[in-house]
C-alpha cells in the first residue's frame, strides 16, 4: 500500500532534516486517533501489522536520491545520505486495539525519525480499512467526479496543490488522481504533497512545516514562545525557503500575537487549516498592515477539509486583498463516487517529546481554531490557554 519511501508528504522530510541537525537527540512519541471512534476485529489487526512490517523493506533507491539531491536542494545533502540508510522498524510500532475494539497505535524514536512515520501509517489505515470493509472504487466514475471539480477550478482560476496522501483512498486511486491532476489541470494545480509522484509526474512537490514542529519546541520550550521559537528554528535551517507558516497550532490569534515585522516580511505566506476562512484571512491581513507589509505580496493556503465551491467562495471573498491557494485532501483523493461512502477520519501526532533521554517527557497539545481538532491532556489544555490568555 506504501509504493516507496518518497510516497509521503514533504513536510515529513523538511520536518524531520530540522530535527536531524538542530535537535538529533530529541525523542517523540506519535500517537493514532481514529476521530470517528470505528470499531476493528482481529483480522484487521492482523492484516494492518502486515503492511507496517512491508515497510522495512523500503529504501531509498538510487534513483530516487538523484531527484531528491537535485530537485529538493533546500534541505541538507547529508540528510538525503541518511537517508538512504534509513529504514522503518515495525517493532517501534505498538498497533492494538483496546477492549472496545478502537484501534490504538503509537511509536517513539527520535524524532527525526519518528516523524517519517505518520504518513504511511495513516495510509495504510485509510486504505485497508475500505479493504475490509469491501468497499471497491470505480476508477472511471471517480475521476469524473474529479473532471468536474477540475473544470470548477479551471474556470475559474483556483490555485491549489493536492494534499491527500494521509487519507487517500488508496494508493492506486491516488496515482490516477495525480495523473489526472497532471493532465487535466495543469496550470492550476501547483504541485502535490506526494514526493514519490511528484518526481514520477514531473510535477512540484509541495509542503513546508507541520503542527508537531510547533507542539515540539511547546514541549521543550514552553507555550508563550512555542511559536515565534519555532518560526526562528524553522529560518535557521531553511533561510527563507519554505516560507509559508501554519498557524492555528495554538489558535491564529496567538500566532499572530508573536509574530514579529523580520518573520512577517520573511515568509511568503500562511496556512489556515482550521476556524472560518474569512475571519483567519481578515486577521492576517490586519496584522500584515499593523507593519506596515502589503497583503497582496503574501498568500494564505486554504486547508480546513476544503472543496472547491467553498474555496471558490473564499478566493471570491479575497481576491484583490490577498493572494490565495489551497491544499486539498480528502475531497480529491477520497472521493470514490460511492453513495454514503464516509473517507477515514484519523490523524496522527506528536503526543509526548523531550530533548533528550536525559531529560523528562513532557505532554504537547494542539489547540486549533476548531474545537474538533483539539488533542491531548487536559491539564495541558488549562495551562496552555492561561499561558496564551485564550480564555
Amino acid at each position: 500500500m506504501i509504493l516507496s519511501i518518497l510516497d509521503t508528504d514533504l513536510y515529513k522530510f523538511s520536518t524531520s532534516n530540522a530535527y536531524f541537525h538542530l535537535y538529533p537527540l530529541a525523542e517523540g512519541t506519535f500517537k493514532f486517533n481514529d476521530r470517528a471512534k470505528e470499531v476493528y476485529d482481529e483480522a484487521f489487526l492482523s492484516e494492518l501489522k502486515d503492511e507496517l512490517h512491508h515497510l522495512e523493506s523500503l529504501r531509498l533507491t538510487d534513483d530516487e536520491f538523484a531527484y531528491v539531491t537535485s530537485k529538493i536542494r533546500y534541505i541538507n545533502h547529508n540528510y538525503w545520505e541518511w537517508l538512504r540508510g534509513f529504514r522503518f522498524e515495525a517493532d517501534k510500532i505498538d498497533a492494538r486495539l483496546d477492549a472496545e475494539g478502537h484501534l490504538q497505535i503509537e511509536v517513539t524514536d527520535f524524532l527525526y525519525k519518528v516523524t517519517l512515520y505518520e504518513v504511511p501509517v495513516l495510509a495504510i489505515v485509510a486504505e485497508l480499512r475500505n479493504k475490509v470493509h469491501g468497499v471497491k472504487a470505480d476508477t472511471g466514475k471517480a475521476l469524473g467526479i474529479l473532471d468536474a471539480k477540475l473544470e470548477l477550478a479551471n474556470e475559474n482560476k483556483l490555485l491549489f496543490s493536492e494534499f491527500g496522501t494521509r487519507r487517500r483512498f488508496s494508493s492506486d486511486l491516488h496515482e490516477a488522481i495525480v495523473a489526472e491532476l497532471k493532465e487535466k489541470c495543469p496550470k492550476y494545480c501547483a504541485g502535490t504533497s506526494n514526493v514519490y509522484f511528484a518526481m514520477k509526474y514531473d510535477m512540484t512537490p509541495i509542503g513546508t512545516f507541520p503542527h508537531e514542529w510547533v507542539m515540539f519546541h511547546s514541549g521543550v520550550f514552553g507555550y508563550k514562545r512555542a511559536n515565534y521559537l519555532s518560526l526562528e528554528d524553522w529560518i535557521k535551517v531553511y533561510d527563507g525557503a519554505l516560507g509559508t507558516a501554519l498557524i492555528d497550532t495554538f489558535t491564529t490569534k496567538s500566532f499572530l500575537r508573536t509574530l514579529t515585522m523580520k518573520q512577517a516580511k520573511l515568509l511568503d505566506g500562511f496556512r489556515q487549516d482550521s476556524g472560518d476562512e474569512r475571519v483567519v484571512g481578515d486577521a492576517i491581513i490586519a496584522r500584515l498592515k499593523e507593519f506596515g507589509i502589503d497583503p497582496s505580496t503574501k498568500v494564505i493556503v486554504f486547508s480546513n477539509a476544503l472543496n472547491f465551491p467553498k474555496y471558490k467562495e473564499v478566493a471570491d471573498y479575497f481576491r484583490g486583498k490577498v493572494k490565495v491557494s489551497a491544499g486539498i485532501g480528502t475531497n480529491i483523493t477520497c472521493d470514490p463516487g460511492i453513495p454514503g461512502y464516509k473517507a477515514a477520519n484519523i490523524v496522527m501526532k506528536l503526543s509526548r517529546c523531550r530533548m533528550s533521554c536525559k531529560d523528562p517527557w513532557e505532554k504537547v497539545i494542539k489547540i486549533s481554531d476548531d474545537l474538533g481538532k483539539h488533542m491531548g491532556d487536559d491539564r495541558e489544555f488549562e495551562i496552555a490557554s492561561y499561558e496564551l490568555h485564550l480564555d
